[in-house]
């Protein structure tokens, strides 16, 4: 079977042919695959924001292609309007995009504008909103009577409602405290099950990527650096830093200790961890 996407010699330059041209994508190559989570990670200006945008038709690339079921998302206007509703997008602090009387109406707004009918827009704006933890009476209030992290759960259901195949989503979680966090990382985790959906999420929590993700995308002056396991990517831990990324804590920690003399390897996740611990302590004498 095909992937779901794929993105091939994908460019984007932002101006072209003015004093302030700028290349934000470079060549950039990689295929997802169905019900995939991929971590989306990099320096601010590396071209995460700008990779996201062209995997749903939004921005037209300079060069290269974006595949959706190995068919051309820009071979005609059809192919293009189909992706955007095939492929969601969530921009950071999506709160701020809401603009209806109810919070049923703005997660009905993308399924209208699929041309369902009433029943079955009904059907998604429930569903959606089941999926994020909103109430019957919340769905009768104004999205601006709401708190901060019950807006953006708002926002997630209004894309969620057009069932998108891949669900993109630019720092979902920013802003959040940790309650919030962990709700709406649960709320897409929920779609994902139910769906077999893919995701895709942008996110600066390298603790976050760590413990969710299939695969890590690293970009790098508007590269891909890196694409492999969370396994195999944080193993390189030095290489994130050096390219000014954070690694996970319990990385930092695990790389220290083997700074000391200790015989450990590098770990990403607190399990992780815990299991190297218990074999020190064993006197097993490795990890």
């Amino acid at each position: 079977m095909a992937p779901i996407l794929e993105i091939k010699n994908l460019s984007h330059v932002y101006s072209a042919g003015t004093p302030f041209e700028h290349k934000a994508l470079d060549n950039v190559s990689f295929y997802v695959e169905r019900g995939e989570f991929i971590g989306i990670i990099g320096h601010t200006g590396s071209g995460k924001s700008t990779l996201m945008q062209h995997m749903n038709g939004l921005l037209k690339p300079t060069g290269g292609q974006i595949l959706l079921d190995g068919a051309d998302i820009w071979a005609d206007k059809k192919s293009t309007r189909q992706a955007r509703f095939r492929v969601g997008l969530v921009f950071q602090y999506p709160e701020y995009q809401l603009f209806e009387e109810t919070v049923y109406k703005d997660i009905a707004f993308g399924p209208k504008n699929m041309k369902l009918d009433a029943k079955e827009i009904d059907r998604r704006v429930r569903e959606a909103a089941s999926f994020v933890g909103l109430t019957e009476e919340q769905l009768q209030k104004s999205p601006f009577d709401l708190s901060g992290g019950q807006k953006r759960r708002v926002a997630i259901a209004g894309v969620i409602a057009m069932e998108p195949e891949v669900l993109i989503l630019d720092e979902p979680t920013a802003g959040l405290d940790p309650v919030g966090r962990e709700e709406i990382l649960g709320n897409i985790q929920a779609y994902r099950k139910a769906k077999n959906a893919t995701i895709m999420m942008v996110s600066h929590s390298m603790n976050d990527v760590a413990r969710l993700t299939d695969r890590l995308l690293v970009m790098n002056g508007s590269r891909l650096a890196m694409d492999g396991t969370p396994d195999e990517v944080f193993r390189d831990a030095a290489l994130l830093v050096d390219m000014g990324l954070d690694i996970p804590e319990v990385t930092r920690v695990f790389l220290r200790l083997k700074q000391m003399g200790l015989p450990v390897k590098p770990v990403y996740t607190i399990e992780q961890a815990v299991a190297q611990l218990k074999a020190l302590k064993e006197g097993n004498g490795h990890a």
